[in-house]
């Protein structure tokens, strides 16, 4: 019974470790860039806005494909469908906390609106790895397969 007992232990950190592990790294990187001042990459306010919202949606579809892959892979094996509800719920609750946190930061303000755009990154996401992925290239396919990647 015991021996039972620490091999699911071990199992448990592994999933932790391989899957969870890495969400929770990708989130404190948003945090991070989210704490830091207000910058520009262009005079042009509407340079700077493509720019930066257009970091948004890569940084929330990282983090949706991540969460699913954690949900799926590190979960009980649940529905596809199930894993990717959760997972763009989980993404666009941390896209509102950390607008919420960037109340705090000096010279930046939070957004509804990068809120919506973090959860069209991660719509995308979804609609890729369940609609496109499946009839993409099988290197691709293979590619996603090996990173755990639920499609």
């Amino acid at each position: 019974m015991e021996n039972n007992h620490g091999i699911n232990n071990a199992v448990s950190r592994k999933i932790i470790g391989v899957y969870w592990a890495p969400v929770v790294v990708w989130m404190i990187i948003i945090f991070l860039l989210s704490s830091r001042q207000s910058v520009t990459v262009s005079p042009e306010y509407f340079l700077n806005f493509l720019f930066f919202k257009t970091l948004h949606i890569i940084e929330y579809s990282i983090l949706f494909a991540l969460t699913a892959r954690a949900l799926y892979r590190g979960g009980r094996g649940e529905v596809k469908r199930d894993v990717y509800v959760w997972a763009f719920i989980m993404t666009v609750v941390y896209a509102m906390s950390d607008e919420l946190h960037q109340q705090f930061v000096p010279s930046r303000q939070g957004h509804l609106r990068d809120v919506i755009i973090d959860g069209i990154g991660a719509g995308l996401t979804w609609f890729y790895l369940v609609q496109l992925l499946p009839k993409a290239p099988k290197k691709l396919k293979n590619l996603a397969r090996n990173l755990d990647i639920p499609f």
